[in-house]
């Protein structure tokens, strides 16, 4: 995105389920599946006809999978090819034939608990393995063991291919657990024959509240830390005589999740209720406008969210006659509600602070500067120009957003 570029939002929900039809591609489906290609397999030998007189033994290998994708809830059906050789035994004689044996498999791209992308794969059946022989022209008495071969067969390659993708090791090729993948740990609910299924939409849910923490926002927001600011210099005071310059650096931010929000109020700004100018009333409407448009976007309770602190600190000299030194410390509070986005994009959404929610306290150097303190309307200026500074850095939404699509073309999920 282009710091111009206005993102269209989506819930968590339509999230979740982009995000699973995005990450669950034919190619991933390939590869969870492609443990089953190159299989040798070997049915019999089995009696049949009158008695068991015949005798039947069929030996072969697995191809590779076709996959084709179908569907709006991440399906996918799978062609799993067999070849086999079919000796059959009768009398003394021997019958030998070749036979293509075709393995459709419904595959289902699903959600579990806690973060997980299941490949789920239901039990194969008879009906789901096609026969077909290949012989030349036989006798009537071979004729009669084609029909029981072929049900045998097709019986038999069923249960292998469940005993294929019941074993823990294709289980966990076809589990996906994107907490562990992106915290670069060892998953411990990989392979389980069973998973807890949750909706896409709970999904989308868990995958903001579980991913977009405070610790990864606070990797994001610490990269401002020891960031210059500057301020003027500027004209306040009686008959604008006092020339104030600032010079600051911006500390090491703090980020506390919405949960850990303490419960007592935040305290009054401490600044000079002063009238204010034009241009600070304009750039506090537009300030206004972003927290109700904020507010309006954030209907769902669900939204995860951040309280952002960036604390500054401040070198302010007044000039008046001579040079006047104060101390200031500066607490800028900042609104950030993680946000989905079209068509894959999680987005920190910032609501820039107002001149009047920034906490100043001043403190004189020297006893000249301390008579000075309340210099008419110093304070707020001040706090108007460092909300100004901050709202310029949080205005680029392409900082505050990561593109999970082209993330995941990158990774294993």
């Amino acid at each position: 995105m282009t710091p111009s570029d206005e993102p269209t939002w989506i819930d968590y929900a339509e999230f979740g389920e982009r995000f699973v039809a995005a990450a669950v591609t034919e190619s991933r489906i390939e590869a969870a599946v492609s443990g089953m290609a190159g299989r040798g397999m070997t049915i019999g030998p089995f009696g049949i006809g009158p008695a068991g007189l015949a005798r039947f033994v069929a030996k072969g290998s697995v191809g590779k999978p076709t996959v084709i994708r179908r569907g709006p809830h991440v399906h996918f059906d799978v062609g799993l090819p067999v070849k086999l050789r079919v000796d059959v035994t009768l009398g003394g004689q021997r019958l030998r034939l070749e036979a293509v044996v075709e393995i459709d498999l419904t595959l289902h791209a699903r959600t579990a608990d806690p973060l997980l992308v299941v490949i789920d794969i239901p039990p194969v059946t008879s009906r789901d393995v096609s026969f077909v022989m290949r012989a030349q022209a036989i006798g009537s008495a071979w004729e009669l063991l084609l029909d029981p071969i072929a049900k045998m067969v097709q019986r038999e390659v069923a249960n292998r291919i469940n005993g294929i993708l019941a074993d823990p090791d294709s289980q966990r090729g076809r589990t996906f657990d994107v907490e562990a993948i992106l915290n670069g740990t060892n998953s411990p609910y990989r392979g389980r024959p069973t998973h807890q299924w949750i909706t896409y939409d709970e999904f989308g849910h868990r995958f903001f509240e579980r991913i977009v923490t405070a610790d990864r926002v606070r990797e994001v927001v610490e990269s401002m830390a020891g960031k210059p600011i500057e301020v003027g210099p500027m004209r306040a005071g009686p008959g604008n005589k006092a020339q104030v310059s600032v010079q600051g650096t911006v500390r090491l931010p703090r980020v506390t999740a919405a949960a850990e929000r303490p419960d007592a109020a935040r305290p009054e700004p401490r600044i000079a209720e002063l009238p204010r100018t034009t241009e600070a009333l304009a750039a506090d409407a537009a300030a206004e406008e972003k927290i109700d448009a904020a507010k309006r976007a954030g209907h769902d309770p669900a939204l995860v969210t951040f309280d952002l602190t960036i604390p500054v600190s401040l070198d302010v000299t007044v000039d008046v006659l001579q040079s006047n030194r104060y101390r200031a410390e500066v607490q800028v509070p900042v609104a950030l509600t993680a946000r989905a986005a079209e068509p894959l994009l999680i987005i920190i959404d910032a609501v820039p602070p107002r001149a009047q929610d920034i906490d100043l306290e001043m403190t004189a150097e020297g006893w000249r500067a301390a008579t000075l303190g309340k210099l008419a309307g110093m304070r707020k200026q001040i706090a108007q120009q460092v909300a100004a500074v901050v709202r310029d850095e949080v205005a680029d939404v392409s900082r505050r957003t990561i593109d999970v699509g082209a993330r995941l073309d990158g990774t294993s999920v």
